[in-house]
């Protein structure tokens, strides 16, 4: 019995309100209409590693994949019966299946002729197929994990208080990446030419005029009700409405048109709405929990994804028994990432620093430990060692190494901007003795751009840059 057949046995009778009429999903109903359902599933990667993740889909799904001009995603269709695979896609942080994407969306003049459409718009969308597929998926995502959480209060405030001035958007953008910024060192692919907004729909928004002892009244009485939230991505300059704007007359929409009950942080559904430009594209979140949340538990300063990582060591496509070394391994996340996902190479993930080592060296045995867990029985390990070393000095042979990955001292967390001037020449020297003249690889991964291509002037000798501008061949 497949993975499909299995989840859907177990489905309950749930009641998708369209339109005031009530439509009961079974479970037989639900296996036979979902035998040949085609769905377009829509993914956020890792900024600058769009190719790369289209290229695992096709390798791993056998679908074709269109990158968005929204940076930052990729589309895919799948079958229903792909869907257990989709999770288990590396490169991939979130997952939402399309409801339906508008390429040229004609937007009227006036702000309120723009937000009236948003509201039509809830009632002509082709919304059934999606609510299969997302519920079919509750058997398949990872549930959200408890995590220390960054103070998000203020820039919140912002977004749901409504107000559209130029100002309090700025501080708002300002706010969030210092956040993402706090949760992922990288913010290089920001583009400041590009105003972002992300607001999502609160409950008080649609509800603010009704007495909270209804509201729990109601919610005692009608347990089955769904609860939802609206989340709006949105990109370009020409818009004359604000994130928060569209989520709260979308979201009212979509309220009114399924009866569920409005909720910010304990939804069932989540429905985006992401806007780049004239391209508009609704959505149903199938991810909780970023993908890229598997590997680590001991976390460092500079925690690098494991998205990333996986985006990183794809590039220089391992081959077996490829010997693959991050020589400034912090939590070992590359290192990690390789040696689950490249068993058959042999991974060193090293580092000056004692304690990061020692972070390693935990992430190493949790993994081992999680895996006999879930598979009953003892693991052979992994191929994989940590060790503490100089990067200047590697206590390895010469011509040995045949891939180099790893994250570089960006110079504001760790290290410093005026260090990495004698820091990275000295790197790239010693990377070039390491690695096998001719075949030898190193991605390596900055944002001190300018003391890089510095550094990198000097070495023609050595080193020459591949096109993607990430990739480093040994020459």
């Amino acid at each position: 019995m497949s993975d499909v057949q299995e989840a859907t046995n177990q489905l309950l009778d749930v009641n998708l309100h369209e339109n005031q009429r009530s439509i009961q999903v079974t479970e037989s109903g639900l296996r036979s209409e979902s035998e040949h359902l085609q769905v377009t599933i829509g993914a956020t990667v890792p900024t600058g590693f769009e190719q790369t993740a289209a290229d695992e889909v096709r390798e791993k799904l056998g679908s074709p994949c269109k990158i968005s001009k929204d940076r930052g995603k990729i589309y895919f269709d799948i079958s229903v019966e792909s869907l257990a695979q989709v999770h288990c896609l590396r490169s991939v942080d979130n997952l939402f299946v399309v409801v339906q994407e508008f390429k040229d969306y004609q937007f009227k003049e006036t702000k309120e002729e723009v937000l009236k459409d948003f509201e039509d718009l809830a009632g002509k969308l082709p919304w059934s197929d999606p609510l299969k597929i997302w519920k079919i998926n509750t058997c398949f995502k990872k549930k959200k994990t408890k995590h220390k959480k960054i103070n998000q209060n203020s820039s919140k405030q912002k977004i749901e208080s409504g107000r559209g001035d130029k100002t309090d958007e700025r501080d708002v953008k300002k706010e969030f990446t210092n956040n993402v910024l706090d949760s992922q060192i990288l913010d290089y692919y920001e583009n400041a030419a590009i105003k972002e907004e992300i607001s999502t729909l609160v409950g008080d928004d649609l509800t603010s005029c009704k007495d909270e002892t209804e509201e729990s009244s109601k919610e005692e009485t009608d347990p089955e009700v769904l609860k939802f939230r609206v989340t709006c991505n949105r990109a370009g300059e020409k818009h004359c409405f604000s994130s928060n704007e569209a989520a709260r007359d979308f979201g009212g929409a979509v309220q009114d048109y399924f009866k569920w009950k409005a909720d910010m942080t304990n939804f069932d559904v989540e429905v985006l709405l992401n806007i780049h430009d004239n391209e508009i594209v609704v959505g149903i979140a199938l991810t909780e929990e970023s993908l890229h949340r598997r590997n680590i538990t001991h976390f460092g300063p500079t925690t690098l994804r494991s998205t990333l990582a996986y985006g990183m060591l794809r590039l220089c496509a391992p081959q077996p028994t490829d010997i693959i070394v991050d020589p400034m391994c912090g939590t070992g996340a590359i290192s990690i990432e390789g040696a689950t996902e490249w068993s058959n190479c042999y991974h060193i993930a090293g580092d000056n620093n004692p304690l990061a080592v020692n972070r390693a060296a935990n992430n190493i045995s949790s993994l081992l430990t999680k895996s006999q867990v879930k598979e009953g029985k003892l693991s052979w390990g992994l191929p994989i060692d940590t060790i503490q070393w100089d990067i200047c000095n590697l206590p390895l042979r010469t011509g040995s190494v045949d891939i180099i990955v790893t994250d570089m001292p960006f110079g504001k967390r760790m290290g410093s901007k005026k260090r990495n001037w004698n820091l990275y020449p000295a790197c790239l020297r010693e990377m070039s003795r390491v690695c096998r003249p001719g075949t030898g690889q190193a991605v390596l991964l900055t944002q001190d751009k300018k003391c890089f291509i510095k550094a990198l002037s000097g070495m023609g000798h050595l080193w020459r840059k591949n096109k993607t501008e990430k990739d480093l061949l040994g020459d």
